[in-house]
């Protein structure tokens, strides 16, 4: 089985179609390391011209370097030939020393501090603020954006509330309205996939690191919770943070950190079955989740041409399933997960 860029998926039960492969721009505000301005416009030149039509952001982002350049970019395209998403729940403010003013952990990004409100009138602002920084005047949907323990610690409760109670009218109200096609919720964990997600009702969620190659803890819980509500399922980092295109050893991240040795120890058991398959450990990752039945679409990050060129490119590969048959008889995927027919 392979897939095309040009097959879409619908998401939920809303009119929303989005291609199977998107572009992450997370490292476009750069994260791990300073993004050339040349470099950033090469890889959505290079995305636009491999078809790439899909694309996602976040104020947090660089602190908003990453909507400016994706807007930028964008905004010398016709609005009807590309979808767009970006994410709400924080808004950016001016430092009151800029001079001193930490960015991390983004190693270059903008000066901009963050205020997290779920509030309707944060959900709004936030809503307002990516527009005039994607120099748009529409996105195709909007995600509210790391709303977990990982992020709020004990304040978690008291931002849940403020989303139940007051934020839920704003995104209900801009789809209403026809501002939005549909709305979603981006979630790090599988907590915050099984607990907070389910809290509300979505047309999607956006899952960054609780399904991939590496781990499908969530298969029988938040993801079968997901499929079984009718709400479909973004992909936000197929390669777990890393770790699935770089693949083991020194420097390999995990779930935006140094990896683990247990983790590494589990990526270096997929690459001996990679390599006794010839499959790419990369295409694997990336053919793998969209092979679930709630997943609609995939938006791996890329920070030069050639991850893009990459990341299509893997669409159209074969891989024998007697790879993923072989992952499964050494306990290296779970028994019960979808993979490519």
């Amino acid at each position: 089985m392979t897939f095309s860029i040009s097959t879409r998926r619908p998401v939920g039960k809303t009119a929303l179609e989005l291609p199977v492969l998107g572009l992450g721009t997370a490292h476009l505000g750069e994260l791990y390391g300073k993004v050339e301005e040349s470099a950033s416009r090469a890889t959505m030149d290079a995305a636009w011209a491999a078809g790439v039509r899909f694309y996602d952001t976040a104020a947090w982002y660089g602190r908003g370097l990453s909507e400016h350049r994706l807007g930028g970019f964008l905004r010398t395209k016709a609005r009807n030939e590309f979808q767009i998403t970006t994410k709400v729940g924080r808004t950016l403010h001016r430092p009151s020393d800029p001079r001193t003013f930490d960015r991390s952990p983004w190693t270059g990004g903008l000066n901009f501090e963050v205020n997290f409100d779920y509030t309707y009138d944060g959900i709004m602002r936030s809503y307002e603020q990516a527009l005039q920084r994607l120099a748009l005047d529409t996105v195709d949907a909007l995600v509210i954006h790391d709303l977990d323990t990982g992020f709020h610690g004990d304040k978690q409760a008291g931002y849940e509330r403020q989303l139940v109670e007051s934020g839920m009218k704003a995104l209900v109200e801009l789809k209403k309205s026809g501002d939005i096609q549909a709305y979603g919720m981006g979630t790090n964990t599988n907590q915050a996939l099984e607990e907070v997600a389910t809290r509300v009702d979505l047309d999607f969620c956006l899952v960054a690191m609780p399904y991939t190659l590496i781990d499908q803890e969530s298969l029988t819980r938040g993801m079968k919770a997901c499929l079984d509500r009718g709400i479909s399922v973004i992909i936000g980092a197929p390669f777990a943070s890393g770790i699935l295109v770089t693949g083991s050893g020194a420097g390999a991240k995990y779930a935006y950190g140094a990896a683990s040795p247990e983790v590494q120890a589990r990526v270096q058991g997929i690459e001996e079955v990679c390599k006794a398959h010839d499959v790419s450990l990369p295409v694997a990752a990336l053919q793998f989740v969209l092979a679930h039945p709630a997943v609609v679409s995939v938006i791996p990050g890329a920070a030069r041409p050639s991850e893009v060129e990459a990341n299509v490119a893997a669409l159209s590969v074969t891989i024998p399933p007697a790879f993923w048959s072989d992952l499964k008889s050494r306990g290296l995927l779970h028994p019960e997960a979808p993979v490519p027919a």
